[in-house]
């Protein structure tokens, strides 16, 4: 089971949205070692080990400071090919190494015939080799199979930079993205309609990635593009003035339930023709800014906002609304650039703009004169680009809308907005699959509306509370830490049950198996947390004197795998950022909890002679799995 998952990771680490299938079927696993000499065509450049530790010292990641060692290594072996990016993966099987560069087979297709000394890939890979710059990080390099180089790093090294970590703050571990600030779009509910279990995965997988984007030392504009601008609330605001001519004195009880005052407003719209023209107009005094109407439509947002904000301080989300109704006023100027560029025309009375390679136009003013999603989509985009100063903006939406934000992106292409090509500025749409129920349909209660999210949440807190007192944790806590527990592990359950899946495909929401306290869990992954910091309260020691006087080992294979992992968590989280795909980092945090079980079983820590150093191991991994949880929105538990 360990090794599946292992092997999974590994893959997904090499996982690229645009050339994964390349690099997984270009990358074959080595086949062992092959005897390596050195040849006179190589000439290596040397540096000491104190030079090479300021090179090292501050580049980020361990794979990027061994894509700057082997980059310096292309550079010598191969002068006269430009701009050579070093391939660096992790080894699929940590018997022949670390990390592999596999730059020897695609370099030696290119100058073959043209360096005789070149003869086969093995000998461009043996070059490689013995020309990288002399580093402490480095114990040894083998070549394997046709010229791939397995880096096996050193332990002591190994030892230090987790030992500096524990020193400096997992901070100085964060990654370092070519971007300073960012936008990300997600949860944008309606007003007016509560939030149910369809808005759940944007606004979990959205407040996922604008923490690694904050943890990258990124500035995140958090987003709530709220549907609060649109003809339905001509709608409720008719009908709040026909239902209650006091509304003013106290909008809350003349609206009471919103949701289902929405329904009854519907349902008369859609029967009664005379309600219908009437909403109508409200609609135009709306927009018009006639004050009655304005500030209708503000307690009826007012409202709606209250409850969505319960549903995100129990998530603990952070979000900042910029609805649909605040990009109003630049739509005009957004549709003036455009059509300046000569993009939009006309077509059967609306005002379209054609996208290339689509047939259907992307309609930015309807026939009736009024404005749609695209026109402020278009508007909002501006604003983020011109105002904000955004160079990376990410909407977090179901994969129904691909196609409209395709098509609105492309008109920005076309007026010059974004650049052609995957530059900064750019956009991005993180489109995401349904939540199914046990049937494989749309996850609906059993009276087919809707679940709800506040329901789906409190659902899954009181099954873990039951669960909590039915191991007798009633008795040993107080009630404050039975409930805050129950909440961390019930709403840290709904989250990682979606999180660890690939945002693009389905999940089935399942409680039994997202509470299940084995497997690949949030339940399995807070109770290995848990047992981290168990050990070392049972220790005695105190673990903050022991990172200034202890020293860190890294003897035992165990210790040395655990080790590995953990110097590998900067790595994973820009791959996880990177290619918006959070799963990747579920993936290696449960990786490194069953790296640390197989660790615990393998090596005593309390009593032993190496007390000292495998403790501030332990206390390593609980550090690397709270930012984890911290990155995916799960709060840690201490003890269970």
């Amino acid at each position: 089971m360990h090794f599946y998952f292992r092997r999974r990771f590994l893959l997904l680490r090499n996982f690229s949205l645009r050339n994964s299938l390349q690099i997984l079927s270009s990358t074959p696993h080595p086949t062992g070692i092959l005897r390596t000499t050195k040849r006179s065509f190589c000439i290596p450049k040397v540096q000491s080990v104190a030079a090479m530790s300021t090179v090292t010292e501050n580049l980020g990641s361990l794979k990027q400071q061994l894509e700057k060692l082997f980059g310096e290594s292309l550079r010598v072996t191969v002068p006269d090919e430009l701009d050579v990016p070093p391939i660096i993966t992790p080894c699929k099987d940590l018997k022949h190494g670390d990390y592999q560069c596999n730059n020897a087979m695609s370099l030696f297709a290119k100058i073959k015939g043209k360096v005789p000394e070149f003869k086969k890939p093995q000998s461009v890979g043996e070059a490689i080799k013995n020309n990288v710059p002399k580093s402490d990080m480095i114990e040894n390099c083998t070549i394997a199979g046709p010229g791939y180089v397995n880096i096996t790093l050193s332990r002591q090294w190994m030892a230090e930079r987790i030992h500096k970590m524990l020193a400096d703050g997992i901070q100085t571990w964060a990654p370092k993205l070519p971007v300073q600030r960012a936008v990300v779009d997600f949860s944008s509910p309606n007003i007016a309609k509560e939030m149910h279990v369809g808005h759940l995965r944007s606004t979990i997988i959205g407040d996922t990635l604008a923490r690694m984007l904050e943890f990258s030392n990124v500035e995140v504009l958090r987003r709530n593009h709220v549907g609060d601008w649109g003809t339905q609330f001509g709608m409720l605001i008719e009908y709040l003035f026909e239902q209650n001519q006091n509304w003013e004195a106290a909008p809350t009880e003349a609206i009471g339930d919103l949701q289902e005052f929405y329904k009854q407003s519907k349902t008369k719209f859609d029967e009664d023709s005379g309600f219908k023209e009437r909403a109508q107009k409200a609609v135009v005094s709306l927009q018009g800014g006639e004050e009655k109407y304005r500030k209708a439509w503000a307690q009826i947002c007012e409202i709606s906002r209250k409850e969505f904000d319960k549903v995100y301080e129990r998530l603990d989300i952070k979000l900042e609304e910029k609805g649909e109704s605040f990009y109003n006023p630049y739509i005009p100027k957004a549709l003036e650039l455009l059509s300046k560029e000569n993009l939009i025309e006309e077509s059967e009375g609306a005002r379209v703009i054609f996208v290339g390679g689509i047939k259907r136009p992307l309609i930015v003013v309807k026939k009736d004169g009024g404005y749609n999603y695209a026109s402020t989509d278009l508007a909002a985009l501006w604003y983020r680009l011109n105002e904000e100063k955004a160079e990376w903006i990410i909407y977090v939406t179901d994969v129904g809308q691909r196609e409209h934000f395709e098509m609105f992106f492309a008109a920005a292409r076309l007026a010059g907005w974004l650049p052609a090509e995957d530059k900064y500025p750019k956009v991005s749409h993180v489109g995401f699959g349904l939540v199914l129920g046990e049937d494989g349909k749309r996850f609906r209660t059993r009276s087919t509306e809707v679940v709800k999210l506040v329901d789906l949440l409190d659902e899954a807190k009181n099954r873990c509370k039951e669960a909590l007192v039915e191991r007798g944790k009633a008795q040993e806590w107080t009630g404050e830490e039975l409930e805050q527990t129950a909440e961390a592990i019930g709403y840290g359950a709904v989250k990682y049950a979606d999180l660890k899946n690939n945002r693009l495909t389905n999940y089935t929401f399942n409680f039994d198996q997202m509470l299940n306290d084995k497997g690949n869990t949030a339940v399995y992954l807070l109770y290995a947390h848990a047992r981290i910091c168990s050990i070392i309260r049972k220790s005695g020691k105190d673990i903050e004197e022991l990172k200034k006087v202890g020293t860190l080992d890294l003897a035992h294979p165990s210790e040395r795998v655990l080790g590995l992992h953990l110097l590998q968590f900067p790595e994973v989280v820009e791959e996880a950022v990177t290619n918006l795909l959070p799963n990747i980092l579920c993936e290696y945090l449960y990786n490194l909890s069953e790296d640390f079980t197989t660790f615990y079983t393998n090596c005593q820590v309390v009593g032993s002679a190496e007390e000292t150093s495998r403790l501030l191991l332990c206390e390593a991994t609980a550090l690397v799995i709270r930012k984890c949880f911290y990155l995916l929105g799960i709060k840690p538990v201490y003890k269970i």
